[in-house]
């Protein structure tokens, strides 16, 4: 993946926009997931809700970022190391939850092991968070 935002829009053919170049710049700015309301945050004002998540959507289904799920029943967004595609996504890797500062971290190296399921049961998603405490809190 491109290492700015310009690129990575050219890379993935989306039209630049400034929300989608201030949104995807708030992600290579952070080393951690991020939430709809952190990406709010990290903007200036201008940006409404409807238009983030619209974004967010957008880089979710082009394979630009993906879905983590929170322990709280939230998601987070994260920014796809792999080259990932439009529908179809390479992140069978463990996440991280610190317990201190909250906040959610990819643990790339580390690979869910492959779940053989049941006859009649298909996969679509396999989520893994581990909670407890990260090495900036620690």
């Amino acid at each position: 993946m491109e290492s700015n935002a310009l690129g990575i829009l050219r890379q993935y053919d989306l039209r630049h926009t400034d929300t989608r170049e201030n949104i995807l710049n708030s992600f290579l700015q952070k080393t951690t997931a991020l939430s709809h309301s952190d990406v709010e945050t990290s903007l200036s004002d201008g940006f409404d809700r409807v238009t983030i998540y619209r974004t967010l959507k957008t880089f979710l289904d082009k394979g630009i970022i993906h879905k983590i799920l929170d322990d709280n029943g939230g998601v987070k967004y994260a920014l796809c190391k792999d080259q990932c595609a439009s529908g179809h996504h390479h992140h069978d890797h463990v996440h991280f939850k610190c317990s201190e500062c909250n906040e959610t971290f990819c643990l790339e190296k580390f690979l869910i092991p492959e779940i053989i399921l049941p006859e009649g049961y298909q996969r679509k998603d396999i989520n893994v968070l581990v909670q407890g405490i990260c090495p900036k809190c620690n």
